[in-house]
């Protein structure tokens, strides 16, 4: 879209052209029709076709106007004949009125902020000028067929102007490293889409790898060309170390391709330093000030994310590791639960190890648009947890899912962690949705609870070019057995990664009985984890309208919540009424039935 407060150029012949205008030697200073006070300055704003005739006129006479009133502004907005439509439709749904022809004038009130008014077209501001500033114009239509030919040169002439002088501004640079791996084909094509970084701003893609994958590199580049992306100003390959990330606006990090055989998982930890060592350095060295990392992947995500905060200190807190897609793999599960889209649940928040010991809180999670008996407007949300009657699926086969997901990496394939990066790049840019909760992987300072020094999963939110933690969140606090359970693995990590510790303890539950065994094998790749779901603590129970406590086997029931939903309110009431005094022990009231959790946090 053309940025439509580009001033429009002023005609080249203009001063040799005619003015013919009716009007008093000098205008008459406006003033109010009903007061008679004078009016406050009136800023104008005239947009047009370049080569409209109308607009040449309507242009002539402002100008006329502005020149001999010093509280008459006028600015002026020429568009090219091929996006005139689509600029002035923009426009109007934008500020929700209604015109089709050019030009266009509106009115800025700067007394309130400089909101527009709508005066009309040419012959409302024909109008307007003649019943404030008793001003009129009698133009001929050959002159002003003349001058909008000389309009839409200028225009074209500005046009070319503006883009030379665009290409001697650096676009933006992206480097992605371990640019061979499957996700980097599936992220390419959603950075050069415009909806990442703004369809104002061009990127220019380095593709970083080993010597090895260089021929991969290259026809992955020879592709990209293919795209005729219009914000892809050029993609080019690197392979030598010490020109990474040479004036870097972003770093990708992927999962790295090691050829190295390792026995044990210290030996696995260990593998990761070199490489973030070196990573931080080159970036410390070479990349811009304002430099933004970004770590994807589905091993090691939260160690790799704080070697390099390690050693690119400068810029510590513009490197964060990625945790939407275990967030996103949550969600579907939900989705498919609930038999809507992953889209229209928000606020999952992951805690702790990415792709590792994590904790899925749906304290927070709502659902939007959800068909049920109570039904609102687009922004009504419902509790997730008031709509799952099912506690045995949320506390089996929902952990258990994605557990396994998590241990084998399967959820952050290639398309879902290009989309993953792709979505945290874009709130990073552009702010996360108002009021949404966005899990991210930070370097933490006490939030929470959570020991410092870790790169920890937390709740976010992205605003003005940066992410600030939710610290003022309300009832969600973790208990120190959870909490302990989530940073021992990221602090022993840590430890054995820069040699304070020589062998790795997976932590323990007596209480809970979960032993959390790695295995010590070759190629080691992955780590078996431990999911948990928090859930709602216990409620009181509350009695029904009838007066009757529910007894232990309320909610024992799974089909009775599900009932309540197809009977609807008065079905359910006459329901409801009729058995609590045929069986007084059970008790079928919905607000019963919607929270049937323990208090206590399940393991698998």
């Amino acid at each position: 879209m053309v940025d439509p407060y580009t001033p429009a150029p002023a005609p080249r012949s203009r001063a040799s052209a005619p003015l013919s205008l009716s009007a008093p030697a000098r205008p008459r200073r406006p003033r109010c029709l009903e007061t008679g006070r004078g009016v406050l300055m009136a800023k104008f704003v005239l947009a047009g076709r370049a080569d409209c005739p109308y607009y040449a006129k309507a242009e002539l006479l402002a100008d006329y106007l502005q020149k001999n009133l010093p509280d008459f502004r006028i600015h002026k907005i020429t568009q090219h004949p091929h996006v005139w439509e689509e600029w002035l439709e923009h426009l109007c749904e934008k500020n929700k009125w209604s015109h089709t022809t050019s030009p266009i004038i509106w009115r800025e009130l700067l007394d309130r902020g400089g909101k527009g008014m709508l005066l009309g077209g040419y012959n409302e501001f024909l109008e307007h000028a003649q019943l404030y500033y008793s001003v009129t114009s009698s133009m001929t239509t050959e002159l002003m067929k003349t001058i909008a030919q000389e309009n839409l040169e200028t225009h074209v002439e500005k046009d070319l102007e503006g883009e030379s002088l665009k290409g001697l501004l650096s676009p933006l640079q992206v480097w992605i490293t371990s640019a061979s791996a499957p996700a980097c084909y599936n992220l390419i094509p959603i950075l050069t889409s415009g909806e990442v970084f703004g369809t104002q701003t061009e990127i220019s893609i380095v593709l970083f790898d080993s010597k090895d994958a260089e021929e991969k590199l290259h026809i992955l580049a020879s592709e990209t060309h293919d795209l005729v992306s219009p914000f892809l100003r050029s993609i080019s390959v690197c392979t030598r170390v010490q020109e990474a990330f040479r004036q870097a606006h972003v770093v990708i990090v992927l999962d790295d391709s090691t050829d190295k055989e390792v026995y044990t998982l210290e030996e696995c930890i260990r593998s990761r330093v070199p490489l973030c060592r070196l990573y931080g350095y080159l970036i410390e060295k070479n990349a811009h000030d304002s430099v933004r990392v970004i770590v994807g992947g589905k091993t090691f995500v939260n160690l790799k994310t704080v070697l390099l905060m390690r050693y690119a200190p400068s810029i510590a807190h513009n490197i964060v590791a990625v945790a939407l897609g275990v967030e996103g793999q949550a969600r579907a599960a939900l989705a498919r639960k609930l038999r809507t889209t992953p889209a229209s649940i928000k606020d999952v928040i992951i805690w702790g190890n990415i792709s590792g010991n994590n904790y899925v809180d749906l304290r927070k999670a709502k659902v939007y648009r959800y068909e049920s008996a109570i039904w609102g407007p687009p922004y009504f949300s419902r509790p997730v947890l008031s709509l799952i009657f099912d506690s045995e699926w949320v506390n089996g086969e929902f952990v258990t899912t994605l557990r396994k997901l998590t241990a084998t990496g399967q959820q952050l394939r290639g398309m879902f962690t290009a989309h993953s990066i792709a979505t945290t790049l874009k709130y990073w840019y552009h702010g996360s949705p108002p009021g949404e909760i966005v899990s991210l992987g930070v370097l933490s300072e006490g939030q929470f609870g959570v020991p410092e020094g870790i790169v920890f999963s937390m709740p976010v939110k992205f605003e003005n070019g940066t992410w600030k933690v939710l610290t003022d969140l309300k009832d969600v606090e973790i208990s120190e057995k959870v909490m302990t359970r989530m940073t021992s693995d990221l602090i022993q990590e840590k430890l054995v990664a820069l040699g304070d510790l020589i062998n790795f303890q997976p932590y323990q539950s007596v209480s809970q009985g979960c032993h959390n065994k790695l295995p010590q094998t070759r190629g080691l790749e992955t780590t078996e984890i431990h999911s948990l779901v928090l859930l709602e603590p216990r409620r009181p129970k509350p009695r029904c309208r009838q007066g009757c406590a529910p007894s232990e086997g309320s909610g024992t029931i799974p089909s009775l919540p599900l009932l309540a939903a197809k009977l609807g309110f008065l079905g359910w009431w006459l329901l409801h009424s009729s058995l609590c005094r045929c069986l007084p022990s059970v008790c079928l009231c919905v607000s019963i039935s919607l929270s049937p959790y323990k208090d206590t946090s399940h393991c698998i």
